[in-house]
């Protein structure tokens, strides 16, 4: 006879979400909080952690399984993070236009990042120069890795 899994709590509960929908992401309701939380872009581990501690609920609790309050909590913890983080734990810190400490999460952290690259190209920096050309930004040595295309290997000299 068959033993029932134990990663199956939707047979048990008719009330569990296959998909919950915080800060426009659709996260996997069968993940953990913690790592189901991982899966909005702008947010890693140690930001789920401190979200998860924060909204009092299970880590290792299903994010599928968690009642609509919770997860309307949740919602708003991830929104206002960077309330009650300390400045060197958000995504964005002295934003260039306002100067103010962001976390962004989903589109708006895409956006901003490609308005920095368009800016550090308008300017021509070294950093915007780089990015123009498809080279290292980061200072990486480019005569061996990060190939691309047809590559030649060891040319020898001719003799």
């Amino acid at each position: 006879m068959a033993k029932p899994k134990k990663d199956a709590p939707a047979a048990e509960d008719e009330n569990f979400n296959f998909i919950v929908r915080i800060a426009n992401s659709d996260i996997d309701g069968q993940k953990r909080t913690v790592i189901g939380l991982q899966s909005i872009k702008g947010v890693g581990k140690r930001v789920s952690q401190i979200i998860v501690k924060k909204a009092d609920v299970s880590p290792t609790m299903r994010i599928g399984s968690l009642p609509d309050d919770k997860v309307k909590e949740i919602e708003a913890l991830v929104t206002s993070y960077v309330e009650y983080a300390p400045h060197w734990a958000v995504n964005r810190q002295m934003d260039y236009e306002t100067g103010a400490d962001m976390h962004l999460i989903g589109t708006e952290l895409d956006m901003i990042q490609k308005d920095d690259v368009n800016r550090m190209k308008m300017i021509r920096c070294y950093r915007g120069i780089r990015h123009e050309t498809k080279h290292k930004v980061r200072g990486q040595r480019t005569r061996s890795n990060g190939r691309k295309g047809l590559t030649l290997g060891v040319q020898r000299k001719s003799s």
